[in-house]
């Protein structure tokens, strides 16, 4: 394989930050981008200026308004996959083969509204059947064979450092035992390394995401680590540096969630 760096980024719409996006790319120069929460039909993708950028070679899943995925990559695909989990075709989650590399899935898991009972509230019910139906791909016919990388905005922050309050966020949704337990099941079903936590220590508090409700975001620093980029164990060894960008947070209209990127050495 060759040395491979990727970042992964839910833009919350890739229009309204596509000189954002540009920013952090001529910053860091990776070789994959990863996107979630596009918002954007397929045919309104901005292909050319991404192009332009370098990354000619594209895999796209989007749809009008609403959530999509997307990775751009200065390399050849090998194959795309496109998935549709719990019956819902609603474009969450693409994986690409690169050329002299590894398997990526990109993901976008589901929210899942703000009340934590699957019986009162449809989205978290969702929510947890998808994690489910993605563990169980993962755990059989999804299992890697070979070497994979997974990022994406997963929604789940299972660490207690992955949270400003512990105590405070175990009923609130991201942080709830019933999800913590199966983003657990998800990384057991794969042997899924957390490559994030392997450079920057568990006992760091970490956050990817701060919410828009909150005027000053630096202030209360009320964030939570929803995104993530996880390798299969055969790449463990490869992990040369993990990182966030919170500076994309005080840009002016910014995401509400920050890039993650991930380096991996040649071998």
């Amino acid at each position: 394989m060759s040395p491979l760096s990727v970042v992964s980024w839910n833009v919350n719409s890739v229009r309204v930050r596509l000189s954002q996006v540009a920013a952090v790319l001529a910053e860091t120069q990776p070789d994959v981008v990863c996107l979630q929460e596009t918002r954007v039909a397929d045919g309104s993708f901005p292909a050319k200026a991404f192009a332009e950028m370098g990354y000619a070679h594209q895999a796209l899943y989007g749809m009008k308004t609403h959530n999509g995925v997307a990775v751009l990559a200065r390399r050849p695909f090998r194959a795309v996959e496109r998935y549709a989990w719990c019956g819902q075709r609603d474009c969450r989650h693409i994986a690409v083969r690169l050329a002299e590399g590894p398997w990526l899935h990109n993901l976008y898991i589901p929210a899942g509204g703000d009340v934590p009972d699957p019986e009162s509230n449809p989205r978290f019910a969702h929510k947890l059947d998808f994690l489910d139906a993605l563990t169980a791909w993962f755990a059989g016919a999804g299992t890697p064979r070979e070497p994979a990388i997974l990022v994406g905005d997963l929604n789940v922050a299972p660490l207690p450092t992955d949270v400003w309050s512990h105590e405070k966020m175990l009923k609130v949704v991201s942080h709830t035992p019933p999800e913590v337990a199966r983003l657990d099941s998800l990384a057991d079903a794969a042997s899924w390394v957390d490559a994030v936590r392997h450079v920057i220590p568990p006992r760091e508090h970490l956050y990817t995401w701060w919410s828009y409700r909150t005027r000053d975001w630096k202030a209360g620093n009320r964030g939570r680590r929803l995104d993530h980029a996880w390798v299969t164990p055969d790449l463990a060894p490869a992990i040369r540096d993990a990182f966030t960008r919170p500076e994309t947070r005080d840009w002016e209209r910014p995401s509400d969630h920050i890039p993650v990127g991930l380096s991996l050495d040649g071998g």
